[in-house]
């Protein structure tokens, strides 16, 4: 029995990477896994996803923890997929506590070079996604009058970075959702956040570094510049600040962003 036990979190781009140790974490600690991924590969970025086996060895990886879970395949860009997940698990569970916006993509691209199809996917995925998500719980949290939604954003999220315009563009919009949101829900004693990261050491790397010639690290390196001696942050270290976010030691933090960027801010 947890901090988190006869909760639920539902998750997007669970999958793999911080999804998945987001996952891991709540259920050491008690909570109902609510796991929602594409679980296929998409045309952009051009490099591998998570796979329907991804979520079936979570799910294992959760029962084995002894919680529960319930999975669903789905685009996040799909207003149907996203309802029906969260159907299934209020059907599952009975409740949503905690929503966990992480599904995302990411790529590099000149603004002026972007197509326009390239241009959507990075904000219909990323931001649009978000809102998806948000729209289908939240009724949800309304009627229980608590909740939390956190967002995962990035340090592009709070600066601007080269060759990664779309995708800042996207991390930006997901503050302007996060305080919106906050100043909608206070009423109803719902609070949400946003963290934002800087490189994690996730699968999304190894897809930059095919696509670029490169090596994980050099991406990591060279998109970040960490104060700290790293190059990445851990997806542990991602599901440790929401785990924190989420609980009841963070009860009046709403509507701020949380910054996990080993120092690179501060450079």
């Amino acid at each position: 029995m947890g901090e988190f036990a006869g909760k639920t979190i539902f998750i997007t781009g669970a999958g793999k990477g911080q999804g998945r140790a987001v996952a891991l974490a709540f259920a050491k600690e008690g909570a109902n896994i609510a796991a929602f991924d594409l679980g296929a590969k998409i045309d952009y970025p051009a490099y591998n996803n998570s796979s329907l086996s991804d979520l079936e060895k979570l799910a294992a990886d959760v029962k084995a923890l002894g919680a529960n879970i319930v999975t669903c395949a789905g685009d996040i860009r799909s207003e149907a997929d996203v309802r029906r997940a969260v159907g299934e698990a209020v059907h599952a569970f009975a409740r949503i506590d905690i929503l966990f916006n992480n599904a995302g993509i990411c790529a590099y691209g000149l603004a002026h070079e972007l197509s326009e199809a390239e241009w959507d996917a990075m904000l219909d995925i990323n931001l649009k996604g978000a809102w998806l998500a948000a729209k289908y719980t939240i009724p949800h949290m309304i009627k229980q009058k608590s909740g939390v939604i956190i967002n995962n954003s990035s340090i592009a999220g709070l600066r601007g970075m080269n060759r990664l315009s779309h995708y800042a563009a996207s991390k930006w919009g997901l503050i302007g959702l996060t305080k919106s949101w906050a100043i909608e829900l206070a009423p109803y004693g719902i609070r949400v956040l946003s963290i934002h990261p800087t490189a994690v050491n996730t699968p999304m790397n190894d897809g930059l570094a095919f696509l670029e010639g490169s090596t994980p690290r050099e991406i990591a390196e060279r998109s970040a510049g960490n104060l700290l001696p790293v190059p990445w942050v851990e997806p542990e270290d991602v599901a440790e600040s929401v785990l924190f976010l989420a609980s009841d030691k963070a009860r009046y933090f709403t509507g701020g962003q949380y910054v996990l960027d080993a120092g690179l801010l501060t450079r």
